[in-house]
């Protein structure tokens, strides 16, 4: 379905995106994930031929984002951070433009219609002025305006931004249900969003993709096992002969509190290391007040991934745009 080779995309004198090579199938759910001014969104902008490349190709479909970007642009739907709204417009009437705009016929949209309001559970909402919505119903219509012309792809740059708790994981729910009739590419910083929404992950560092795989795979890859932060019972001396004789450790510092001594702990790769860590320090004597975990598997992965200045990308990136 996408097939990128060495796609490079300058800003001025700024590489965003340098040689990103990546392919990805019909219906999957993919997720970009990077520290912000990662590239990901000139990457998603570069596919949705908003952008052109500055070198290498990008093909959507058998289509070449160079040789027939009109074409393309056909095939993808494209939500941006901030949904392009008319906000005066009731959200019935939008959608109707919008379809129309993108090269539907009024008789092609009002079949469409119906089905896309029932996908993004916009039933109730569909006569309300948009500029009277919520944040979260805001983008809802946001993707309805995305989908309304069937396109083979869909484009989500950060569909959570500004969400709360309850309409994260309505929004869940929503993009889930996109894989029934497209691909589907998420941009994101958050890691606990791409691993529950996403069929596979590409890492994004510097404009250069670092890895890619399921999140399982990626944590494996690296080898990260997360860590965790025990509260313990017992002397500072018997916590470090505990955890230092522990094969589920790799690592750990710790901190006397009063009556508890606080051990934070990396662990080592495997699926038990936290239950089998557990299972050491209470065979060694020592009370377990609590155990919380810090860094996932995934968010270890991803921190080894990232590791660099990701603060000079982002100023260069700012600068350039």
């Amino acid at each position: 379905m996408i097939e990128v080779e060495g796609l490079t995309r300058y800003y001025g004198d700024f590489a965003a995106v340098q040689d990103a090579s990546f392919s990805i199938g019909e219906r999957e759910i993919v997720g970009f994930l990077g520290l912000n001014g990662a590239g990901k969104s000139t990457i998603l902008k570069v596919i949705a031929g908003l952008l052109m490349p500055s070198a290498g190709t990008v093909r959507v479909g058998g289509v070449d984002a160079l040789e027939d970007p009109d074409t393309l642009r056909t095939k993808i739907g494209f939500l941006p951070e901030e949904p392009p709204l008319y906000r005066e417009m009731q959200v019935r009437e939008f959608l109707r433009w919008a379809g129309q705009a993108k090269g539907c016929s009024a008789k092609e949209v009002d079949a469409e219609l119906p089905k896309v309001i029932e996908l993004c559970d916009l039933g109730t909402m569909q006569h309300k002025v948009i500029d009277e919505l919520s944040h979260g119903y805001r983008k809802r219509v946001g993707i309805a305006q995305a989908i309304i012309h069937r396109p083979e792809v869909v484009i989500l740059d950060e569909p959570i931004s500004g969400l709360d708790p309850q309409q994260i994981v309505e929004m869940r729910k929503v993009v889930r249900s996109l894989k029934e009739r497209a691909t589907v590419l998420i941009s994101s910083h958050i890691l606990t969003e791409v691993a529950v929404t996403c069929d596979r992950v590409l890492v994004i560092h510097g404009g250069r993709i670092v890895a890619t795989g399921s999140t399982d795979e990626l944590a494996e890859q690296q080898g990260g096992g997360g860590s965790v932060t025990l509260s313990l019972r017992g002397t500072v001396d018997a916590v470090k002969e505990a955890l230092s004789s522990s094969d589920a450790v790799t690592d750990f510092e710790v901190d006397e509190d009063e009556a508890l001594v606080r051990a934070d702990v990396t662990l080592a790769d495997g699926e038990r290391a936290r239950d089998e860590l557990v299972a050491h320090v209470v065979a060694a004597g020592l009370g377990v007040f609590a155990v919380a975990d810090t860094v996932s598997e995934l968010e270890q992965a991803f921190l080894q991934l990232t590791r660099g200045d990701a603060k000079a990308t982002l100023a260069k990136e700012e600068k350039a745009s």
